[in-house]
């Protein structure tokens, strides 16, 4: 009674033990917060939506990003990743609990015995088997919190990766509008190079037939016909840019290239949005990427506290209960013995060669990389906002600019062609006002898709209308006894 009294008093020792767990502090990045962004959003901005794409004005982007959302090669694999950690989140909550396993096993045998009256030479045959069944279960006391500790990195690791998934979504969203408005904006210019194709056909065609009646020179001519050849070879590589760029989206949307299209011819016809930034400290909670670096950085702090743990003593309890039967046939006789063990293992380590004190310095350091990596996530993220800012206010003003000197162009060319045809100037001016119009309309067309592309920025700078409230939150860092 005194032996058993003693057991129970060591185990409540035990238990009461368990719950002084090692905590490593929680480390946190020290980054100043702006009260405002350097480039102030137009008045009448609007909210980032969590639909955002849609602000753009073209049903063919919608359609796209949903089937890219529905069948998305990249998309599925980082889906595929949250599956892994919360599978590796129940692996690590295992050894919390013990762990109970089953045997049983039979023998048997048989002798040979003469025996009887002298002389009879009766021979007998003794047969015996014996059978037997064991369960038994061992049990990690945790005392220093090294299990839990394992269960809290895989629980932020699974968040981190839950976040990381977020992430890829908000880069899909956004690469498939980038795509598409490059198509169309490759279109775009592609009808503006037919177009000058054109004109400078019609010119060819004019000089052609003033040469011929001896107002211009074969020089003329000559000039005339390699700006022409200019224009057809200008055509080649936007079209090889639109058929890369197409077989690009393809794949973002998880379709093969081969039959791929779109609709859409350009891009004068898009709404460029007028995003509402919010404020610094709003970004810290609204962009999956910083969720999930803080995840990663809870998950390395849990990874410390349990190469801690490592390095203090462990007890082990374990118990096994059997059942044994043995039975001589030849003499009919049964029995059955049960038995019953319960032991408990202490294991401190003494001496490993420095193992477990490089695996804790090894975490600590890794913790402390995490914390830089968070810190210029932060950083990253500040800067992303300001460039794309400074991108969506500015290419407005530049949009408008390049299509008045698209205007200036297109009638000076008119004027040009003509006083050509009245002999008051040369081919040279005709050549000149048709090359300074083809690069205005160019670049405006280039202007107006890098202005689509900045509000494309914008939007993934701003977290792509993710928010935190709807995010499953890292496990925090408790204090134990």
């Amino acid at each position: 009674m005194k032996t058993l009294l003693r057991r129970s008093m060591a185990l409540v020792l035990v238990s009461s033990l368990s719950g002084c767990a090692i905590v490593s502090p929680q480390l946190k990045p020290d980054v100043p917060v702006a009260g405002a962004w350097n480039e102030a959003p137009p008045a009448d901005a609007a909210a980032v939506s969590p639909t955002w794409w849609t602000a753009f004005g073209s049903t063919e982007l919608q359609s796209l990003v949903d089937e890219a959302l529905a069948g998305s090669p990249d998309l599925a694999i980082a889906t595929e990743r949250v599956q892994q950690a919360e599978a590796q989140v129940r692996i690590a909550g295992a050894s919390l609990f013990p762990v109970v396993s089953a045997n049983a096993g039979t023998s048997g045998g048989g002798a040979s015995k003469v025996g009887g009256a002298a002389g009879a030479g009766i021979v007998g045959t003794i047969a015996n088997s014996a059978a037997d069944a064991n369960l038994t279960a061992s049990y990690e006391l945790d005392l220093w919190g090294r299990n839990r500790a394992g269960k809290r990195s895989a629980e932020s690791s699974a968040a981190a990766a839950q976040f990381d998934r977020d992430v890829a979504q908000v880069t899909l969203v956004s690469g498939v509008a980038n795509s598409y408005f490059d198509v169309l904006a490759l279109r775009a210019r592609l009808a503006i190079a037919r177009d000058n194709l054109d004109t400078a056909q019609k010119v060819l065609d004019l000089v052609s037939a003033r040469a011929r009646n001896g107002a211009a020179s074969a020089l003329d001519v000559s000039r005339q016909e390699a700006t022409v050849l200019t224009q057809q070879a200008a055509l080649l590589p936007l079209e090889q840019q639109e058929r890369q760029t197409l077989a690009a989206l393809a794949v973002l949307v998880g379709r093969a290239p081969e039959g791929f299209d779109v609709k859409g011819t350009g891009i004068a016809n898009l709404a460029v949005p007028d995003i509402e930034a919010g404020l610094p400290s709003q970004l810290l909670v609204r962009r999956p990427d910083l969720a999930s670096a803080e995840a990663q950085l809870a998950a390395a702090n849990a990874d410390v506290a349990a190469a801690r743990a490592a390095m203090l003593p462990t007890i082990t309890l374990t118990g096994t209960a059997g059942l044994a039967t043995a039975a001589l046939t030849s003499v009919s006789s049964l029995g059955a013995t049960a038995a019953v063990q319960v032991a408990a293992s202490l294991m401190q380590p003494i001496f490993d060669g420095g193992r477990l004190r490089g695996q804790k310095a090894l975490a600590e350091s890794r913790e402390r990389e995490l914390l830089e990596t968070y810190r210029k996530a932060i950083l990253s993220a500040f800067s992303d906002v300001e460039q794309a800012l400074a991108g969506t206010t500015r290419l407005g003003q530049e949009e408008q600019l390049q299509d008045d000197v698209q205007t200036h162009a297109r009638e000076s060319l008119r004027l040009a062609e003509i006083r050509y045809r009245a002999g008051a100037d040369d081919l040279l001016t005709v050549l000149d006002a048709q090359r300074t119009l083809f690069a205005a309309q160019d670049q405006l067309a280039q202007t107006q898709l890098s202005r689509l592309q900045a509000a494309v920025s914008l939007y993934k700078a701003l977290g792509g209308g993710w928010t935190a409230s709807d995010r499953a939150s890292a496990p925090k860092t408790s204090s134990g006894a």
